[in-house]
């Protein structure tokens, strides 16, 4: 395929809150594009994922908690959000996009559209 099937980042929706860019693999197959994010610190009740019209949104809030009674002397983790967006090719089926979290790691999946899909075309005898 010469057209590629996501496009990075359309960062002009950008939200005021200043975030992180999380480290983003991006694997392309005959059967659609799987997305690997580092989202360290990331719990499945505090990951946004929206997709909407061909715009792919990610966003995760770092739930790093410090124990009562105590306080952080040294901090290096001072934006507790991470975003990433991304233009989706029309070739992509939104409708089916699967996501797993798994120690930090986010992975989507998503298929290609039936149209777009490599097919095989059945040769008659005449």
């Amino acid at each position: 395929m010469n057209d590629k099937a996501l496009k990075a980042p359309a960062e002009s929706s950008v939200r005021t809150e200043a975030s992180v860019m999380p480290p983003v693999d991006v694997i392309e197959d005959a059967q659609g594009i799987t997305l690997r994010a580092d989202l360290p610190g990331v719990s499945k009740e505090k990951l946004q994922l929206h997709v909407e019209a061909d715009t792919l949104t990610i966003e995760g809030e770092l739930d790093i908690p410090i124990p009562q009674g105590m306080d952080a002397t040294h901090v290096e983790v001072s934006l507790p959000r991470y975003r990433r967006v991304f233009t989706l090719s029309r070739e992509l089926d939104t409708e089916k996009v699967s996501a797993e979290l798994n120690n930090g790691v986010l992975t989507l999946r998503i298929p290609k559209a039936a149209h777009a899909q490599p097919r095989r075309i059945a040769v008659q005898v005449a």
